[in-house]
């Protein structure tokens, strides 16, 4: 009797958690409430920012914003177009710079984004830059992290609101939210889902650059970079939360021909 109460929770929670993309027009597992984790992402990038050295001048810094706010203007109008506005309520985007030498970059929701100055080599130019910037704002946009902290929620066993987890839990659930939107890195029941997210972020991140005005081929030979730079080094593609370099070069070549349909040079 205890296991088919159980099951009928987790099948009932399910079931409401459940909703599907308006742009990707795929279902989604979400359990927390979207206006509660840009709270919790506007407070956890104050406090990164606050504990790290932030690029305040300078073209790099400058090239980061107007690139990023550029992207995000074009997401915004193509937003409004589709009569979805309301999917970006709350949002008000920023865009630093971070003295890192890591080559990465994150998003989180509200529009709250990072670019560690070790991405800028790779990158090489404004195209590049605005292909990855437009992969992590489709993280944030689609809800990824969301989805992924609803995984980590669950598999945790704490399926009640973010406010409560916080109360109870606060370490584990700020743990969770940080490797939900990439601040951290995890390994186990979340990868393959992530696997999905990361492909699904370059096919529009693509579509989101070329819509700016950003050539989205530079999505393509960025990664060939990253390809001649891994040079065998990075962990298979099986324990990885990433696309093996290969893998996602190809599907980026599949992704093109939609991208360049959005592709008027400004």
């Amino acid at each position: 009797m205890l296991n088919r109460i159980i099951f009928s929770s987790i099948l009932l929670i399910s079931l409401v958690a459940c909703s599907k993309n308006p742009v990707t027009g795929r279902s989604q597992f979400k359990l927390v409430p979207e206006q509660e984790l840009q709270q919790m992402a506007n407070d956890q990038y104050r406090q990164f920012l606050s504990s790290h050295s932030v690029v305040t001048s300078g073209a790099n810094a400058e090239m980061v914003r107007r690139v990023g706010q550029r992207i995000a203007n074009s997401i915004t109008q193509y937003y409004r177009s589709q009569k979805l506005s309301n999917v970006l309520q709350g949002y008000n985007w920023e865009f630093k710079l971070v003295n890192d030498k890591s080559a990465n970059a994150w998003a989180m929701p509200g529009g709250k984004i990072v670019v560690y100055t070790g991405l800028l080599p790779i990158t090489q130019n404004e195209a590049a830059l605005a292909n990855v910037l437009g992969h992590e704002i489709s993280h944030a946009i689609f809800q990824h992290g969301n989805e992924r902290m609803s995984q980590g929620l669950a598999a945790q066993g704490i399926g009640t609101g973010l406010s409560v987890a916080m109360a109870n839990k606060p370490a584990q659930t700020q743990n969770i939210f940080l490797q939900a939107f990439g601040v951290g890195a995890t390994v186990g029941v979340i990868l393959p889902f992530s696997r999905k997210h990361e492909l699904e972020a370059d096919r529009f991140g693509m579509r989101w650059a070329a819509m700016a005005g950003y050539n989205p081929r530079e999505a393509i030979n960025l990664w060939q970079r990253m390809e001649k730079m891994s040079d065998g080094n990075k962990p298979p593609e099986f324990i990885s939360t990433h696309p093996a370099e290969g893998t996602r070069i190809e599907q980026l070549k599949k992704y093109l021909p939609e991208a360049l349909k959005y592709y008027k040079v400004k």
